[in-house]
């Protein structure tokens, strides 16, 4: 069937076409259908209703006269074993969206209205980029249970795919989103794909479930993989284990640090494979038999039998570092410049900084470590702080002179137009000179090993590997670091990060996330200003209108999100939701869920949201049990759980 906007073509099985015309000069301006039934909007707002009968002709089976043009309209796939879909969803310029019947007693009735905020441009979406769900009841057609999601600043548009065998909404905005059906639930999740003007199903021999979409000027053909899955990753090769990062400000290009201990360099490696290959007698490409791989060999994979992410990288004795310095384009996923450290060196630490001197403009600041042992005891030849330059519009680094410190730096930061660094247990300020770096100040009075810098103003957020957070305090008149507060707690510090001006969020080796703040009290008789303690900091979100959240990884690749609660209504409901589900919901070999979640420390005003997020698995019985006990509906308990979610991601 085709339709255009002067009429309905419909192509029979044997090859017979009938016509349908519109009448006089009005033309066709929408169109819903499914396999059996074709609804047409007509411009001036008059709606024809087709069905498919059992000889296979199109029939005219009703009109309706909407009181104004159609916006956007759909019909409902036609349910298993039945004839026709009851349901015709039709949405006008007046904001409104009707539910109408196409049931033949009471054909083309208007069931119920749903009011939105803004004209529909496709079904259920609105032109200020929000996507409107309600949920139809189909026995009586009502609309309840409405939710509503900002999707980007395009008005989206709104296409039928099919993913898994089941229908699923593809919608165009700022970006691709995708809605289906995933385990029971229905996501919306975004593609990592371009912007798309249209979209349609695609199947063939090649493809059997695609998707055929407009980008610009080009016409694209591809497959949704990966369902359920929240983010999408893009794995880049690196030479060795990558230990810290930075982004370079002007071109949004990332600057890492690898290195590794006890390992070959990547000559060294390529150079002891050859002589490995040449001693038994086989090609560069690591086959006896070349020509063999060159014609089309069976596994393309044994190109290289001693492949190092198979097997593991060699080793070489304890004693030997092998360091580097990459600057990566994440878009294209290119290395721009890499630099290869020498002398047994390695880097710990990196952070970009500008000096009060603007000749070099933004800088690249390295700590590094040479010939650095941990056993029998801790020992290092020296350490050193290297500063580079950015050249060739910030794809390429130039050195421009090296520092020896007496320790390991594992913490650089800028603060106030200057360098400081965390040196072991002392907390060093910089400044730049032509050949060296100028030390300024220092205060030597942390327990053990500074592992983290942040600063705001001129406080200072110092994090030891053994003793948590330090808060300090640079007085320029004096000249002089001085440690204001502590953590009264000791925590194996390995992440941090600061949240506003009293407040830091900590992560240990044992899996704790944790959260320090300083005493309003406290903070108002250190600093002269006293509203200086209500400075909050701006952090990015995921997602277009999303909540503000910390982000957290694990050893293990997790990654996880924290969301500060705005009310205290939404404390209490999901702190009596998680109690609920502690009790009716016991973990399946038997722990004890408040004991594991306090396995270091108590688990304080943190809620779990991987507990809460299991209410949609619980028996409809036990959902409605736990919801009664909140006075509230089941329904109600999944909305709140979404929208809480739609915040992250």
């Amino acid at each position: 069937m085709q339709v255009h906007p002067n009429g309905i073509r419909h192509i029979r099985e044997d090859g017979r076409i009938n016509e349908w015309r519109t009448p006089g000069k009005r033309t066709i301006v929408k169109v819903g259908s499914n396999r059996l039934q074709v609804v047409i909007a007509l411009s001036g707002g008059e709606l024809i209703y087709f069905e498919v009968d059992v000889t296979g002709q199109l029939m005219e089976v009703e009109k309706h006269e909407m009181s104004g043009d159609v916006a956007c309209l759909d019909i409902a796939p036609v349910p298993e074993g039945r004839q026709r879909s009851r349901f015709l969803a039709v949405g006008s310029y007046d904001n409104t969206i009707r539910i109408l019947s196409l049931d033949p007693d009471d054909c083309m009735q208007i069931l119920s209205v749903q009011s939105v905020s803004a004209p529909p441009e496709s079904l259920l979406f609105l032109e200020s980029g929000v996507l409107f769900r309600t949920v139809v009841d189909m026995v009586t057609g009502q609309l309840s249970d409405s939710r509503s999601r900002f999707l980007g600043l395009r008005a989206p548009k709104l296409f039928s795919v099919i993913v898994r065998g089941r229908r699923a909404m593809l919608c165009l905005s700022s970006r691709p989103w995708l809605g289906y059906i995933h385990q029971g639930h229905f996501l919306l999740t975004p593609l990592s794909y371009e912007t798309l003007e249209f979209a349609a199903s695609f199947s063939s021999d090649q493809c059997a479930e695609g998707v055929v979409a407009v980008a610009g000027d080009a016409l694209r053909i591809f497959t949704i993989e990966r369902l359920g899955e929240t983010f999408n990753e893009t794995a880049i090769p690196l030479r060795y284990t990558p230990r810290k990062f930075v982004l370079q400000p002007k071109k949004k290009l990332l600057v890492i640090i690898e290195s590794d201990q006890g390992a070959y360099t990547a000559e060294e490696r390529e150079a002891a494979k050859r002589e490995c290959f040449e001693a038994a007698g086989m090609g560069e490409n690591g086959s006896a038999n070349a020509d063999q791989m060159e014609n089309g060999g069976e596994d393309e994979d044994k190109d290289d039998p001693l492949s190092d992410e198979q097997y593991g990288y060699p080793k070489t004795e304890s004693e030997k570092w092998v360091s580097c310095i990459r600057v990566l384009d994440p878009r294209t996923a290119s290395t721009t410049c890499l630099l290869e450290l020498q002398d047994n060196e390695a880097a710990f630490s990196v952070c970009t900084v500008n000096f009060h001197d603007k000749e070099h403009g933004t800088l690249l600041a390295v700590g590094t470590a040479k010939g650095l042992q941990f056993w029998p005891k801790r020992s290092l030849i020296a350490g050193f702080i290297h500063i580079y330059k950015f050249v060739d519009d910030g794809r390429t680094l130039e050195l421009l002179h090296k520092t020896q410190v007496e320790g390991v730096p594992l913490a650089l930061c800028q603060f106030q137009g200057r360098l400081l660094a965390g040196i072991g247990s002392v907390l060093r300020l910089y400044d730049l000179g032509k050949k060296r770096l100028l030390r300024k100040c220092e205060n030597k009075l942390f327990p053990n090993t500074i592992v983290s810098i942040h600063t705001y103003r001129d406080r200072i957020y110092v994090g030891d590997i053994q003793e948590s957070f330090h808060f300090c305090k640079y007085r320029r008149d004096e000249n002089q670091l001085y440690i204001f507060a502590d953590d009264c707690v000791p925590r194996w510090l390995t992440a941090s990060y600061h949240i506003d001006f009293d407040t830091v969020a900590g992560a240990d080796k044992f899996g704790n996330v944790y959260f320090v703040r300083l005493p309003q009290d406290v903070s108002d008789e250190i600093e002269e200003d006293p509203t200086g303690g209500k400075i909050n900091l701006h952090k990015a979100s995921l997602i277009p209108g999303g909540g503000e959240c910390i982000i957290y990884g694990t050893v293990m690749g997790s990654l996880g999100a924290l969301l500060p609660f705005t009310s205290r209504d939404d404390v209490d409901f999901f702190s009596h939701l998680e109690m609920h589900l502690r009790q009716d919901h016991p973990p399946l070999c038997g722990r004890d869920h408040m004991a594991y979640r306090s396995a270091y420390f108590p688990v304080k005003d943190v809620i779990d949201g991987d507990l809460c997020e299991q209410f949609p698995t619980l028996p409809l019985d036990m959902q409605r049990k736990i919801a009664d006990e909140l006075d509230r509906t089941p329904g109600e308990i999944l909305k709140k759980l979404e929208e809480v979610r739609n915040k992250i991601i």
